[in-house]
């Protein structure tokens, strides 16, 4: 059962109050008050009114400058004025001082009411939807602001990189300063790939639309193991995969590989340098429709205070290595498409454990 429209009423007369609300407590949630400050009360005790009646002539404030001052205190509720008397001079006062939304004339008949309430109720609406979209768009500017501001540095950074590079090497003659030279560029060139490839993943999941097919983990992880087997075996690291796929499940690969990717990246790349026994392990279940992945690590940890950021966009949690801000906002973006969830425990230089659970479709 819909929720009934809640509606305030005052006027200094109880018999008004008392009609008004036996003729409509049936079908609307009703609040009357015969003062100023009991409307008041109930419009801060109740912010989802969403029509407000007043009588024009109140002892001490008429009906448009009662409307006047709660329309900067409580501007979503529709104003409407019940007057004995039309004269024009009143209507022109109430439309530019009270922004009333309607008139209704004394004495007041039950149709007049309803229709009064049910036009207001579809603007209230309409009101409201507007302000969520505004406060939404606001949202998505700001939200264009940063990243176009970090996506301009993050850029510039390898480029400068780069040109800065090139000027050192116009004037050198020795083949070993120009391929450190060399090295420092490339090593540049591969920052900017890797960012310009997080953007790409980006824009491919607030925009792309799922494509679900059998998903076979072993096969999916198997993608991943030499690259980051090289890897385990340059920095020493330990890398252990378990994968223990009971049934069929089905999903949209794109964005599983998404979050296996970035979490494997983030477990090599923020390996704790202090520590001999250094490892990244990699498990995987699927059972009862539901695949569970958990990535461990022996890394440098993320301090408690920052576990609430680290899935907000450019947000880095450690400048050990650098980072495009990109990889675990991705990771969340992913997991919503996926109906998934995550879940983060660290301990600062001991590690770092990524479980993410997500249903088959």
């Amino acid at each position: 059962m819909a929720e009934k429209i809640k509606i305030l009423y005052l006027d200094d007369e109880m018999d008004n109050l008392t009609g008004f609300k036996a003729t409509l407590r049936l079908d609307y949630q009703v609040f009357t008050a015969v003062t100023v400050p009991a409307a008041l009360e109930h419009l801060e005790k109740h912010p989802d009114i969403r029509v407000v009646f007043c009588d024009q002539r109140m002892p001490g404030k008429t009906g448009v400058e009662f409307f006047e001052d709660i329309r900067a205190t409580h501007p979503l509720p529709m104003r409407i004025l019940i007057t004995g008397y039309t004269d024009i001079d009143s209507v022109i006062d109430s439309i530019n001082r009270g922004n009333i939304f309607r008139f209704v004339k004394k004495p007041w008949m039950e149709a007049e009411l309803v229709s009064a309430i049910e036009e207001a109720n579809k603007f209230y609406q309409a009101n409201s939807m507007l302000a969520i979209k505004n406060d939404e768009l606001q949202r998505a500017y700001n939200e264009l602001d940063k990243f176009a501001y970090s996506v301009s540095h993050d850029i510039r950074g390898p480029l400068s990189g780069i040109l800065g590079a090139i000027d050192v090497a116009r004037d050198m003659h020795d083949i070993a300063e120009m391929k450190e030279m060399l090295f420092l560029m490339e090593k540049s060139l591969k920052k900017l790939d890797t960012y310009i490839l997080s953007m790409h993943d980006y824009y491919s999941l607030q925009r792309g639309e799922l494509s679900i097919t059998e998903v076979d983990f072993q096969k999916m992880v198997d993608e991943f193991k030499d690259i980051y087997r090289i890897n385990a075996s340059n920095s020493n690291i330990n890398f252990k995969v378990s994968i223990n796929q009971r049934e069929p499940f089905r999903s949209d690969t794109v964005p599983l590989k998404l979050i296996l990717n970035n979490l494997l990246s983030n477990a090599f790349k923020y390996q704790n340098k202090n520590t001999d026994a250094k490892m990244v392990e990699l498990i995987i279940e699927v059972a009862k429709g539901v695949a569970t992945i958990t990535v461990s690590d022996t890394g440098i940890g993320i301090l408690g205070n920052h576990l609430g950021e680290i899935f907000n966009l450019f947000y880095r949690a450690s400048s050990q290595e650098a980072g495009s801000g990109f990889g675990l906002y991705n990771v969340k973006s992913a997991l919503l498409k996926l109906n998934g969830q995550i879940e983060v425990n660290s301990v600062l230089n001991k590690g770092t454990t990524f479980k993410v659970i997500i249903p088959s479709k």
